[in-house]
């Protein structure tokens, strides 16, 4: 009789698939190239927080030689690794200082960095040096980058970009079954963020993703309509004020003033390129300036704070979804 119920609790155990090793030579299909790796890489430089953070997270840190281009704090579970790695910069490092360490893949968050008009390098660049190139598809599909700037988004973003990263990466480094436990945490969390305000009327509730200004008083950097924090409003229901498919176009206060939005998402960062880089200028900003301070958002204090990464399509995007939905808790608009 124990025997039987041993077996019968043996068989209600949940069974995991796990994936079949990576063979050897892989090729990849990487925004316009096709990239074969002969074996898993063993030194990257990674050229990009979201992509950085990735690498962390699908346990990858000790293959890690560089890192560059620096928003803010690291995810804090990987802060002990990423103090030991070297940083090359916090902004955009030169090409001499990446090959330097000898990488054998060069991977970046964006194409303005490795690309047609990379301001490191261009792919053909590392190639000829016989080193191997990845860009996350979340800076290419459906997204065009030809000015070197935050480029133009032809469809809405979709988390599914990051996990084809993710899926694209822990192929290439035959780590799998990290990269299939990686998403599937991250759904889970985004279902849970969703479901924290569901059966909410949102979707006229009007939203601005505020991410900086080159002048604290001029046009600001707004998340545009196909964005990653357009995907964070059309998940929650709610709805953006900028209409342009530019990444993130320059827009000016009048015209967000007429829009009168009811919560204003306010980018957190250590990053001081630019005039309102600072979350406390932005604040000073909205509540003196005498036209923006009576716009609905500001006159309520409706300011939710979020971390820059969290706007960038990266997988801090789901971090981002928990943050305004606590946000939009907290202000009473989800009753």
């Amino acid at each position: 009789m124990k025997s039987g119920l041993i077996a019968a609790l043996v068989a209600a155990l949940p069974t995991f698939a796990f994936a079949a090793p990576t063979s050897y030579p892989l090729t990849i299909e990487n925004c316009g190239r096709s990239v074969t790796f002969e074996n898993a890489p063993q030194k990257i430089v990674s050229i990009g927080q979201g992509m950085t953070e990735v690498l962390y997270s699908l346990g990858l840190a000790d293959k890690v030689a560089g890192t560059a281009v620096w928003v803010g704090p690291v995810l804090s579970p990987y802060a002990g690794v990423d103090a030991k790695i070297k940083r090359l910069a916090d902004n955009d490092p030169s090409f001499e200082s990446v090959v330097s360490l000898e990488p054998d893949l060069v991977a970046a968050e964006f194409e303005w960095h490795v690309g047609p008009m990379g301001s490191v390098g261009k792919r053909e660049q590392f190639s000829d040096l016989g080193i191997n190139t990845y860009v996350s598809p979340a800076d290419c599909v459906a997204k065009t980058n030809v000015d070197g700037g935050d480029g133009v988004r032809n469809e809405l973003f979709k988390m599914d970009l990051i996990y084809r990263e993710i899926t694209e990466l822990s192929k290439i480094f035959d780590v799998e079954d990290k990269g299939a436990a990686l998403i599937a945490d991250l759904k889970q969390r985004e279902a849970a963020a969703v479901a924290s305000i569901k059966g909410v009327e949102l979707k006229n509730l009007p939203i601005v993703f505020w991410y900086s200004s080159k002048e604290t008083k001029g046009d600001a950097f707004i998340a545009g309509k196909n964005s990653a924090p357009a995907y964070i409003l059309e998940t929650i229901g709610a709805r953006n004020v900028v209409t342009t498919e530019e990444e993130w176009p320059l827009v000016g206060w009048e015209t967000i003033a007429e829009a009168n939005p009811s919560v204003i998402v306010v980018a957190t960062m250590d990053r001081r390129r630019y005039a309102a880089d600072d979350p406390a200028v932005k604040i000073k900003f909205l509540e003196t300036d005498p036209v923006v301070r009576q716009l609905d958002a500001v006159r309520k204090k409706r300011f939710v704070m979020m971390d820059a990464q969290s706007m960038n399509p990266t997988i801090r995007t789901i971090e981002g979804i928990e943050t305004l939905a606590r946000g939009i808790q907290s202000f009473g608009l989800a009753n």
